[in-house]
């Protein structure tokens, strides 16, 4: 098979996640609005406050970092520019949110959908892709007023933003592999729930996200590598707001174990799925 797994029924499984993302797109993408017009259904501003909540968090983070408590971070553009703290810190916080709102929803997406499960037709595997979609919709908005604040701020943009596509696409495989695992998981131990949000704030905090690992003592720089979210945020800093091209090297490495990542988790969830019935 040249390498790749087989399943049972002679498909190559390493295939299988991309197979079922093409084959159920119409489904993903109409269960994914919904998805995103029911968080807001019944709210009085609706849709306005995926825009509200992260204009609210940067002004807070100006507010407390850059007035009050006047932190700074070195950085420079190569034209000389600074990059303000704030936008810096919203940047990191962009992609942990991003990260976090599969994350810990993760655990409950299959027992929050219990007809789904009785259903045999449908394809449960694609909930994690609702969710991924559901993430990005709020990433894009809070990504949107990134932009305008480094604008506002900074008076420039580089032109590597346009690589942030690029540089966020290798967390994606990531976060699906993590998805399928813990929702899995999530229906045999109900416990899985409250661990991945103490993980989420673990990983909030270990990380490049309030401060650069350069601050950090040799010894802990190596396990802040360990953090999935940091050779992202890195990387997305640079092309978003340093105008400095990426590590393509860490990021091809990192898309190498963000596809294993990927293919085992759906593994596990595929192979787990036919025990989902009896416990629900």
């Amino acid at each position: 098979m040249h390498g790749m797994v087989a399943g049972n029924n002679g498909d190559v499984m390493s295939l299988e996640p991309l197979r079922s993302l093409v084959r159920n797109r119409t489904l993903i993408w109409q269960l994914g609005k919904r998805d995103i017009a029911g968080r807001y259904r019944g709210s009085v501003f609706g849709m306005f406050w995926s825009l509200f909540n992260p204009l609210l968090m940067l002004a807070v983070y100006t507010l407390v970092f850059g007035v009050v408590l006047r932190v700074r971070w070195s950085s420079r553009m190569p034209d000389g520019g600074e990059v303000d703290f704030s936008v810096i810190l919203f940047s990191g916080l962009i992609i942990h949110t991003l990260f976090s709102e599969c994350f810990t929803r993760a655990p409950t997406l299959v027992t929050s959908n219990p007809n789904f499960v009785k259903r045999i037709v449908f394809p449960l595997e694609v909930l994690p892709y609702i969710a991924l979609i559901s993430a990005l919709f709020h990433g894009a908005i809070s990504f949107l007023v990134l932009i305008a604040a480094h604008l506002v701020l900074a008076k420039t943009m580089a032109w590597t933003i346009i690589l942030t596509p690029i540089v966020l696409l290798p967390l994606l495989p990531m976060i699906l592999g993590l998805t399928w695992f813990l929702a899995a998981l999530g229906v045999f131990l109900r416990d899985v729930g409250q661990i991945t949000a103490v993980i989420s704030t673990v990983l909030l905090f270990v990380g490049p996200i309030f401060f650069p690992i350069d601050k950090l003592p040799a010894a802990f720089q190596s396990l802040v590598v360990f953090n999935p979210l940091s050779v992202i945020v890195i990387e997305f800093r640079k092309v978003a707001l340093y105008g400095v091209m990426p590590d393509w090297g860490a990021l091809a490495l990192y898309t190498l174990v963000s596809l294993v990542v990927a293919q085992l988790g759906f593994l596990w969830f595929k192979h787990t799925r036919r025990g989902f019935a009896d416990v629900l």
